[in-house]
């Protein structure tokens, strides 16, 4: 039996990957001209029946200026750095987030829970949490960036590094209750976190509503200022893959599944994002909480 989840569990780990080697494979500068080509008009983001739909508003301060000469140089420098990539990081990571279907005879019914206004989702050191983070960094796409988080504390820190065409860190939710859970979260307007650290650096938090390894993420950028809060609004939620934005797509709010944050040197559709520096980094989260 163990024999046969560990091939279970390494085939689907394969298929992530798979899944994940056209944006391993191709450049950046590549990249970069697909998502210009791609995204010439603009799409309305649509939310579901339980969700206003909206144009997202511009909730956080957006700095258009460029990036100073010596951070370029010294982004462009470490673009360039080649480092081997680490499969068995990788594979670490990965199958965390991968739930195996069930046996026939042990397959349990899912379960869906109704959250309330107010309610506390997770909370650094609460035993009763139903879910922990744990890292998913650029690795998964070739990078050699590197974070960790401790549970107890809410304590995220690491480096990034572009090299390899990388740049940037996250970490995800593992799947609630092993998978067997998923949350509705309809009578709610949006997820407040509160935090400490952060030093000012823009952030992006994502709310997933599908269990695919690389579906769609539903995506708010903020910045974090040091022992602070900020409110996600579904409704401004920005639907993306692989930081690309997509079109025609609707937020299940009724079937939330995952949570994720990630430190990232791109914004959307290839534009940088001005509040990031690669180097030492840290975030301190403390509690999320619907609203």
């Amino acid at each position: 039996m163990a024999t046969f989840r560990s091939i279970s569990c390494l085939l689907a780990l394969l298929l992530c990957l798979f899944d994940s080697s056209e944006a391993l494979l191709t450049p950046f500068s590549a990249q970069q001209n697909m998502s210009r080509v791609g995204n010439r008009h603009h799409h309305p983001y649509i939310s579901t029946r339980h969700v206003t739909k909206t144009t997202p508003s511009n909730h956080i301060s957006r700095r258009e200026g460029k990036r100073s000469h010596h951070q370029s140089s010294t982004s462009l420098a470490a673009a360039d750095e080649r480092k081997p990539w680490e499969l068995f990081r990788f594979i670490s990571q990965s199958s965390k987030f991968v739930t195996l279907p069930p046996l026939p005879f042990a397959a349990k019914n899912p379960v869906t829970r109704k959250v309330g206004v107010g309610e506390t989702i997770w909370e650094a050191g609460n035993p009763n949490n139903f879910f922990n983070f744990a890292p998913l960094d650029d690795v998964v796409m070739g990078g050699a960036s590197n974070s960790n988080i401790d549970n107890n504390t809410g304590t995220w820190s690491g480096k990034v590094t572009d090299a390899n065409n990388g740049g940037f860190v996250g970490v995800r939710s593992t799947p609630f209750q092993g998978g067997s859970l998923s949350l509705d979260m309809s009578q709610c307007k949006g997820i407040e976190i509160r935090f400490r650290r952060g030093n000012g650096k823009r952030f992006k938090f994502v709310v997933r509503d599908s269990t695919e390894f690389n579906g769609i993420c539903w995506t708010t950028s903020f910045d974090a200022k040091a022992n602070g809060s900020v409110r996600i609004p579904f409704s401004s939620q920005v639907p993306t893959v692989f930081a690309k934005t997509v079109s025609g797509a609707s937020f299940n709010v009724d079937e939330v599944v995952g949570l994720q944050f990630a430190y990232s040197k791109f914004e959307y559709d290839g534009k940088l994002n001005n509040n990031f520096d690669v180097g030492d980094f840290a975030l301190q989260i403390v509690e999320l909480k619907t609203y």
